[in-house]
């Protein structure tokens, strides 16, 4: 009977439930407590459970270059000038909320992904849809959606991220085709939807960068006007890394 129910639980979905029920019935202790706190328990498990597998969706979709990206981990060392109140502020996901945008500048190797998916991991914690992309690749499959027909569908599917996170912003110049892509997608989220741009070029640079001064203006518009900004200074955090001195094997 007992094998019977479980496999019941697992045939509606319930596999939390399913799970606990295991779990209460190779344990003894779990029958001095009432019929109510047991199945509360077992509501509380497939709580959990779904709670879990949404985490795991999340993140996986997510696609982060740093999966492991967490804010507890980023180093507010004083050399980079990262205010360690403002980033744990910024964790906590109110700008999310109202579809602020963040833009992190530094030099090569100074730590603006990590602390993108750091914000990016949270907010997958927290709920929310997110998605990383680099910005090349992102630029490639626009006109690859051009080609095949599924542009709009693409578009959609961008507008409906609730935190897109567009790193290696600014890696070279923008043809005609590919800032009005970027365009499109930042027209939609507009106010409504909020955006992490990762880049090496100063804010006040962008407008050379993208090339045509009214799409330049508009993008800006879109992104700069709403948007908390983090200009990491100091060397490279690859560098200063590798001229750590390295522990013995057995330490």
């Amino acid at each position: 009977m007992f094998n019977v129910v479980v496999d019941k639980l697992i045939s509606v979905k319930l596999n939390g439930m399913a799970e606990g029920l295991k779990e209460q019935s190779g344990n003894r202790a779990y029958k001095e407590l009432s019929f109510d706190e047991r199945f509360g328990m077992l509501v509380d498990k497939e709580i959990m459970y779904r709670e879990n597998r949404r985490l795991k969706m999340l993140l996986s979709k997510a696609h982060f270059r740093y999966s492991n990206a967490c804010v507890e981990d980023i180093d507010f060392s004083a050399r980079r000038r990262l205010e360690k109140q403002f980033i744990l502020k910024l964790s906590q996901n109110e700008w999310i909320r109202d579809s602020y945008n963040i833009i992190i500048t530094g030099s090569t190797g100074a730590g603006k992904t990590y602390i993108a998916c750091a914000l990016g991991n949270g907010a997958c914690r927290a709920g929310v849809r997110t998605c990383y992309v680099r910005l090349p690749r992102l630029l490639q499959e626009m006109k690859i959606s051009r080609a095949d027909g599924s542009y709009i569908k693409l578009l959609r599917t961008l507008s409906r991220v609730k935190l897109l996170i567009v790193d290696d912003w600014g890696l070279s110049p923008l043809s005609d085709a590919e800032r009005k892509d970027f365009l499109e997608i930042m027209e939609d989220r507009h106010n409504v939807r909020s955006t992490i741009i990762s880049s090496q070029i100063p804010v006040e640079k962008w407008h050379d960068f993208v090339g045509e001064p009214t799409i330049a203006d508009a993008i800006c518009d879109r992104l700069v006007h709403n948007a908390y900004n983090i200009r990491l200074e100091g060397e490279s955090m690859r560098k200063l890394r590798s001229k750590m001195p390295k522990k013995h094997p057995e330490i």
